[in-house]
Order: structure tokens, then C-alpha cells, then sequence
């Protein structure tokens, strides 16, 4: 075997090697935030008291999260939110209970007032997390809820 040919392929199976190695490294990359277990719930104004919206949510990410972005609409409004929209919105109040979990809740309270103003019928939830990366995940129905009177 000549010397070209033997030395061609120790720099091939080196770059192989060097690939290979490589591959979890490629494979363990940051990924975006998810979000998990999300609800949200509507409780009417009574006599005595304001009524609530309050949305829950486990924020998920390796590098932390930095927060959530919240914002509720009535389907009946036809909007089209994008990510853009939520970044200059409510933000949701988030602890943390793991290194790389967050538990946010956003609560917004309605006036028997506000209440006789809502639109009936199917809301959402649109939702914006932002880890502490900067990576982001924008969910346009994160969650529904039926508002009646």
C-alpha cells in the first residue's frame, strides 16, 4: 500500500472520528421554551367581589426562563395575533420550581362593570415565554375558556 493512500485514510477516518464526536454536542443544542399543563379559568363577578381570569402554566427551558407574556381575546373578535403583538403586553407572575421550570399565572381581575361589557361565548389565551437564552416560543391558543353571564 502506498504512503498517499495510507495517509488518506488516516485524515479520513480522523474526520469521521471528529464528526462523529461532534454529533451529541450537535444534538444537545438549545432548544425554545415549552409550555406545559396550561389552563385558564373565568370566575364571574358575585355581589360581593370582582370576578377573575387566571391562567396557569409549567414554563420549560434548559437555560431558565425569563418570563411570560399573557394576553386574552374573545374568539368573536376574528384577530390574528402574532408574536410581535405579545411583546409589549402583560406580563405573567413566574417562580420558579426547578432549574429549568417556571410556574406562571396570570390573573386579571373584571368589575361587575367590565363583566356586562365582555363578549359571551369562546376566549383564548395567547401566550409568549422568553427563556433566559433569549429563545422564545409564541402559542396563539395556549389555552380557551367559555365566558358566560
Amino acid at each position: 500500500m502506498s504512503k498517499r493512500i495510507l495517509f488518506s485514510s488516516l485524515i479520513g477516518a480522523a474526520t469521521l472520528g471528529g464528526l462523529t464526536a461532534c454529533g451529541p454536542a450537535l444534538a444537545a443544542s438549545p432548544t425554545a421554551p415549552t409550555l406545559d399543563r396550561g389552563s385558564a379559568r373565568y370566575t364571574a363577578p358575585s355581589d360581593g367581589s370582582a370576578g377573575s381570569l387566571a391562567y396557569t402554566v409549567d414554563v420549560s427551558d434548559d437555560s431558565g426562563i425569563r418570563g411570560l407574556k399573557v394576553i386574552v381575546w374573545p374568539e368573536s373578535s376574528k384577530i390574528d395575533l402574532t408574536e410581535a403583538d405579545l411583546r409589549s403586553v402583560e406580563s405573567a407572575k413566574c417562580r420558579s420550581t426547578s432549574d429549568e421550570t417556571t410556574r406562571c399565572t396570570y390573573t386579571l381581575k373584571v368589575t361587575k362593570r367590565e363583566a356586562a361589557e365582555l363578549a359571551e361565548g369562546t376566549w383564548y389565551v395567547s401566550a409568549l415565554a422568553t427563556a433566559e437564552d433569549g429563545d422564545t416560543t409564541f402559542v396563539p391558543r395556549a389555552a380557551t375558556f367559555d365566558l358566560t353571564r
